[in-house]
């Protein structure tokens, strides 16, 4: 019985850090990183800039969905973002995962 619940918690352990993972994996998949990284400018900003921007907004998450399915001009400078081809519940996810960056 010990070792089925001590599998059952690792098991819920790793479930936990699966989001994280699977989020950064949708990123690269969207091509997000050819035009951004986690801690530096790329051409767009750091995933970590973009987070500390937004934070404490409570309509955050709603501008980056805009910013990501729609693209976006005059926010971080000239460059301009372009729409990108993702779902409304991918635009959602990876919103989320930005602003979790610190």
């Amino acid at each position: 019985m010990k070792n089925l619940i001590s599998a059952a918690l690792a098991c819920a352990a790793l479930a936990l850090g699966a989001p994280a993972q699977a989020n950064a994996d949708l990123a690269k998949t969207k091509n997000c990183m050819g035009c951004h990284a986690m801690d530096t400018k790329v051409l767009g900003p750091a995933f970590k800039e973009v987070a500390a921007k937004y934070k404490g907004q409570k309509d955050a998450e709603t501008k980056l969905v805009a910013s990501i399915s729609k693209g976006s001009t005059g926010t971080w400078g000239a460059m301009a973002m372009p729409p990108n081809p993702v779902s409304a519940a991918e635009a959602q996810t990876l919103a989320k995962w930005v602003l979790a960056q610190k």
